[in-house]
């Protein structure tokens, strides 16, 4: 059953690049939605910043998504979702899903000896979000984490297969090999990007809990939950845009993820401060 919203885009936003992850996973799973995607550019990272900070960007974003007519508003940042989406779901009339409890509760259902690790940003981190949402469902469970502060910028400049980036890899994950994780929750949405080098890294006995797949069916769920799926016989399409042009954004998705972005436009949002 259509209503009067079915056909307006799936607005999803991050601080940069590593929302588009979650982009690729809904066009994946929901080819018949149109999605707008709003990387924050201006202020990338987010990771870094405070919770006060973290929120009013995130407002700001969202009602930049509004002004698009967005149906539904995905938080495609860990740490917008671990410290923001509280205060969104309150001030937005439209259904608001953050990437931190689909991420928590597949990295329930993955484990089998109890023994969980998350990686993200320091916020992330910080937050305790993904603890207090793993132990929401499981209070056995043991969740080791760690924040790794590097491994965005070697995203953002596109070194996914960098030796660089294997070193840091080896270091932040070594603490949580240690203590014998059977599953790794991957905490940023910029992570997905370096998966197989992560996969390398991590070992075949552990098993990786990507946020972008898990977030996508969430998305799904609560369509269909409001009723607010596009028509089926439609193609969806994919629109960006950003809050400060950069080449290397449109290199970096285009080689990572395969999206066809075509072109991009800018968003200006208040009281920019550059990162």
């Amino acid at each position: 059953m259509l209503t009067e919203k079915s056909t307006d885009p799936i607005g999803v936003f991050d601080s940069g690049i590593g929302g588009l992850t979650v982009a690729a996973a809904l066009q994946n799973l929901l080819p018949s939605e149109n999605i707008f995607y709003l990387g924050d550019t201006a202020r990338v990272p987010y990771g870094g910043k405070s919770r006060r900070t973290v929120e009013r960007y995130s407002i700001e974003i969202g009602g930049l998504l509004l002004a698009e007519r967005a149906k539904i508003i995905v938080v495609a940042c860990n740490t917008a979702s671990a410290l923001a989406v509280p205060r969104m779901k309150e001030m937005f009339k439209v259904p608001v899903q953050g990437v931190v409890a689909p991420g928590a509760a597949a990295a329930v259902a993955s484990t089998k000896n109890k023994t969980v690790g998350v990686i993200g940003t320091r916020a992330t981190i910080a937050s305790g979000a993904y603890e207090h949402a793993i132990h929401s469902l499981d209070t056995d469970i043991r969740v080791i984490s760690v924040a790794c502060p590097l491994l965005v910028p070697l995203i953002e400049e596109g070194m996914f297969e960098d030796k660089v980036t294997n070193l840091m890899l080896a270091r932040y994950l070594a603490p949580l090999l240690s203590a014998g994780i059977d599953t790794l929750v991957l905490g940023c949405t910029h992570y997905p990007l370096l998966r197989e080098a992560i996969a390398r890294t991590a070992g075949p006995a552990v098993r990786l809990v990507d946020s972008a797949e898990n977030c996508a069916l969430a998305v799904k769920n609560l369509l269909e939950k409001n009723t607010l799926n596009a028509p089926p016989e439609r193609l969806g399409k994919l629109d960006v845009a950003l809050t400060d042009a950069t080449e290397r954004f449109l290199r970096t998705a285009a080689k990572a993820l395969d999206l066809d972005i075509g072109d991009v436009s800018l968003r200006s949002v208040q009281n920019i401060e550059k990162s």
